[in-house]
């Protein structure tokens, strides 16, 4: 595996555990539906993260994996909150 591939598997695995985490820490309760939607939105706003190589390519993975977390919290967060927000108007 590359070294590009090996720092895109970490921030998803990253994402996931985060989405993972913050759905057992909350009070609904659990179904498969939403352990697999945290799970895949986390992975995919910490992805995000991967971005900042393209302005700082010397980045340390320490930093990247920082980045990660910030994203993978609150960037699924905000998505999560404008999606329940907004689906009554998109007719679901």
């Amino acid at each position: 595996m590359q070294e590009h591939e090996k720092t895109l598997f970490t921030l998803v695995v990253i994402g996931a555990l985060i989405g993972m985490s913050r759905l057992l820490v909350s009070s609904e309760p659990l179904s498969a539906r939403l352990i697999i939607g945290r799970t895949i939105l986390g992975s995919a706003t910490s992805t995000i993260a991967g971005i900042v190589l393209i302005q700082f390519p010397d980045l340390s993975p320490v930093a990247l994996v920082a980045i990660a977390c910030a994203l993978g919290i609150l960037g699924s967060t905000f998505i999560e909150e404008y999606l329940k927000k907004n689906v009554n108007k998109w007719g679901g």
